[in-house]
């Protein structure tokens, strides 16, 4: 019993995602190698955000830190999911590949994914970096802890990255035989599985094998296909197997799989706004004239929250990602040498209704890829009396292909094309565009960290970075009309021509983007202990996202031809400012930490998208100057083993300053040159003026997909009971998320303004030292929000969405052996 009482704020899912003070509970847990054991409640997490082990509360910085249960007993089970644990992280999804991961508003582009820049966000697991967002979308298998690092990462981590990390540590092997299994079923057709088993194979190695699968009915009923869509159905496996030849050596080999094969991802209609075309050329105007040529078209519903889709081209979201690592750690002295050797591959096979409507305007959307990637890094870590340091070097190749077809439909002339050449289908019809494309990507590094204890309270951590990235791309658009024939655009066909008409819609393209950048950044962290758990810091980082390249294509000149001085787009420079406070009072049972923050970057690397089908689907731009700041709080308390509570709060305040050239928000779409502010109902501040039919000012407009306010609260409350002769424990619990209005698209728009929620979790059980059982409620007050709205192409004025979950409730039973 008294292991039990130990035991209750791990298991109550709550080591929570506060600045790393929080529930201390993930780290003895890892050491014993048991789930259902933490420690006390005043003892601490250990983490290694700083590749080397400390306290958290120790960190002079900002990171959350969320423990395996809570991810667990939360239904958090995907970095997808991980956002309602930590509020200054924004996660947004249409597929695995259009995947955003974002800290503090900064990280990648909105929009459409593109191989040719960089991730702001570095994911890791076990050291190892994930170079793409797609990659790293598998569900947490046997994970320990995650931690989430905000603000530049690059003189400790082997991958320079601009707006935090994401660190995500698994058990490792034991030499003590254990075991741990888990199923969990629920509404939806919810099912979920996982299992781990580790012990020795001799006295120097051990071994552990872990495995999970996870199914669930779609969210959205397709009601041309009579099936549902969004569905998740995924498989892992991992494997490690840990050779120890001394106390000084070990040596870790790891091995993992994963697939993803739902059906989907696809969109329900959300709304119709007002463009700058013609009315005839819009939405409602548009179906109109279809139903009166015989199509005899309705959206199936025009409440998104119907769970209604109509889509009739093939969806797919086939996903295999794995890959091997050798990470050999030697204890030196005072000193340890590191070295992280790995290979890691992404399959990618999508099918996607790109016209979000059940229409066949696009008849096939398809870019299927292929990733491979090698990383070396090495470090040595030295811990002295007055001096600890990190010296490091990191060398990363990738090579990505992609093979990607798109076709139009026989609603696709109506859509696109005016005039009489509107009513006559055989012009766009078939018309199909082959791309072929690759980047590779060779990147190296040397990095360095040194902590000067300059008193028992005072420390100096200076930081230092040299970089080298190199990216050379080819990109081959090959485009066949109805019947086969290739056509080209070149010179530039006579207006009103039926091949004029064509490749205003696909245009062919070859171009072969190279660029190379050498950067050099640093870091600066001051801080200092004024008393017994009070920490303050503050830190200045000046730093880069290296170059990029544009792989989906140029957009076009006034001449109608590609426009090759977009080929490349010029490095991020990044100067960060961070100052905070960490605090323990109250016999270290309760946690208060505050930070401030700003973030100015020039020359930001944004996603643009010219509102077609294909000639300017989307590609990379600079934004003048972007700005992020704000303050961040987190508050915990565990008075006792039977009560814990937290609440994580976050205000950020992030924007384009400077945004000249940006693509124009629906409203001001498809039309001619417009005075600044022209667009109806569009009044705000800031509101964009379009300078020509493609690009606006937007200088002044929030960035998109970040919430002003966020905040994650939960907690729980246990008694002893004595049930069926086992001695354990009841409990409660409640866990939540909010967040504030935000904007998905990426040049604000009145209609792609997503409203603010709160989603409201519950669960109760009955566990003892060996077994864990319980039923949970989530979104339990069945909260109707929107995870994600796109604008469809076009300029029609149609509005697609991505819907969160509805109320899901289930139960889950965990045990160990």
């Amino acid at each position: 019993m008294k292991k039990l009482l130990l035991a209750s704020a791990a298991l109550a899912g709550l080591t929570t995602p506060l600045h790393a003070q929080d529930a201390p509970a993930a780290a003895t847990a890892a050491v014993e190698g048991s789930e259902f054991e933490s420690p006390r409640a005043n003892s601490e997490i250990i983490v290694t955000a700083r590749r080397r082990q400390e306290t958290a509360q120790e960190v002079p910085l900002a990171i959350s830190v969320v423990g395996a249960n809570q991810i667990e007993s939360t239904g958090n089970f995907n970095i997808l999911k991980l956002q309602q644990l930590a509020p200054t992280l924004q996660v947004y999804s249409s597929n695995p590949r259009n995947t955003s991961v974002n800290i503090r508003g900064l990280g990648v582009p909105f929009g459409l994914t593109s191989d040719g820049f960089e991730q702001g966000v570095g994911i890791y697991v076990d050291d190892v970096y994930n170079s793409r967002v797609a990659a790293a979308v598998f569900d947490f298998l046997d994970v320990n802890q995650v931690e989430v690092l905000r603000g530049p990462q690059g003189t400790l981590y082997g991958k320079n990255t601009t707006a935090g990390a994401i660190n995500i540590t698994t058990n490792q092997p034991t030499f003590d035989f254990e075991g741990r299994a888990e199923v969990t079923a629920g509404n939806l057709e919810f099912k979920q599985a996982k299992a781990a088993v580790s012990g020795p194979l001799s006295d120097k190695v051990a071994v552990r094998v872990a495995g999970g699968v996870t199914s669930r009915r779609g969210t959205l009923y397709n009601v041309t296909t009579g099936q549902y869509i969004n569905e998740q159905d995924n498989l892992g496996v991992r494997g490690t197997l840990l050779f120890k030849p001394s106390d000084d050596l070990k040596i870790t080999l790891s091995g993992d799989y994963s697939k993803q094969d739902p059906l989907g991802y696809g969109t329900t209609f959300v709304r119709v706004g007002r463009t700058q075309r013609a009315l005839s050329r819009q939405y409602d105007a548009l179906v109109a004239a279809a139903n009166a040529a015989g199509r005899n078209y309705q959206v199936p519903s025009r409440n998104p929250y119907d769970r209604l889709t109509d889509l009739d081209s093939s969806l797919n979201a086939g996903n295999k990602i794995g890959g091997v690592s050798l990470k050999a750690v030697w204890d030196v002295g005072s000193g340890t040498i590191t070295s992280i050797t790995a290979w890691r591959f992404w399959d990618w096979k999508p099918e996607n209704d790109r016209d979000f409507t059940g229409l066949s305007i696009v008849a096939k959307s398809q870019n299927p890829s292929q990733q491979d990637q090698y990383s070396q890094e090495f470090r040595y870590n030295y811990e002295g009396e007055k001096i600890d340091f990190v010296v490091g070097l990191f060398g990363f190749k990738q090579r990505i292909d992609t093979q990607g077809t798109e076709a139009q439909g026989i609603d696709a002339s109506r859509w696109s094309l005016s005039g009489a050449q509107a009513n006559d289908p055989s012009i766009l019809n078939g018309l199909t565009a082959t791309n072929t494309q690759y980047l590779k990507s060779t990147s190296a590094a040397a990095f360095g960290q040194l902590a000067w204890k300059v008193t028992d309270a005072l420390t100096i951590q200076p930081g230092v970075r040299l970089n080298y990235d190199k990216k050379s791309g080819f990109y081959q658009r090959v485009v066949t009309n109805g019947a086969g024939q290739v056509i080209s655009c070149t010179p530039a066909p006579a207006a009103g021509t039926v091949l004029a008409a064509q490749c205003g819609v696909y245009q062919p393209q070859s171009t072969s983007p190279s660029v190379s950048k050498w950067n050099f950044s640093y870091d600066l962290n001051v801080n200092y202990k004024f008393a017994p758990g009070i920490l303050g810091y503050a830190t200045y980082a000046k730093s880069f996202k290296t170059v990029g390249i544009n792989q989906n294509g140029l957009p076009l000149t006034s001449a109608n031809v590609p426009d090759l001085s977009a080929s490349t787009v010029k490095p991020e420079s990044v100067h960060h400012f961070e100052v905070g406070l960490k605090t323990q009072f109250w016999d270290r049972k309760a946690v208060f930490n505050i930070s401030a923050f700003r973030t100015d970057i020039k020359n930001f690397q944004a996603t643009v998208n010219g509102g077609q089908f294909g000639t300017v689907r989307g590609y990379l731009a600079n934004a003048g100057k972007v700005r992020s700041q704000g303050i961040e709080t987190d508050f915990r308390i565990n008075p006792s083993e039977r009560f814990l509570a937290y609440v994580s709060g976050a205000y950020t305040d992030a924007k384009y300053k400077k945004f000249v050239n940006a693509p124009c928000p629906p409203e001001l779409s498809g039309g001619t040159l417009q005075p600044a502010g022209a667009a109806p109902d569009y009044s705000q501040p800031g509101v964009p003026g379009a300078l020509s039919p493609r690009q606006c000012d937007i200088s002044g407009q929030r960035l998109p997909g970040v919430s002003r306010w966020s905040a994650s609260f939960g907690a729980e409350a246990n008694v002893p009971v004595e049930l069926l002769a086992n001695e354990g424990q009841a409990y409660v619990g409640t866990d939540g998320n909010y967040r504030s209005h935000w904007n998905s698209n990426a040049s604000p728009s009145a209609y792609t303004e997503v409203k603010g929620y709160v989603v409201v979790n519950f669960r109760a059980g009955f566990r003892t030292e060996r077994f864990d059982i319980f039923g949970w409620v989530r979104n339990a007050f069945d909260k109707k929000y929107i995870d994600l709205l796109q604008v469809a192409p076009g300029n029609v004025g149609l509005i697609a969405g991505t819907l969160g979950d509805q109320r899901t409730w289930g139960a889950t039973v965990k045990a160990k052996f």
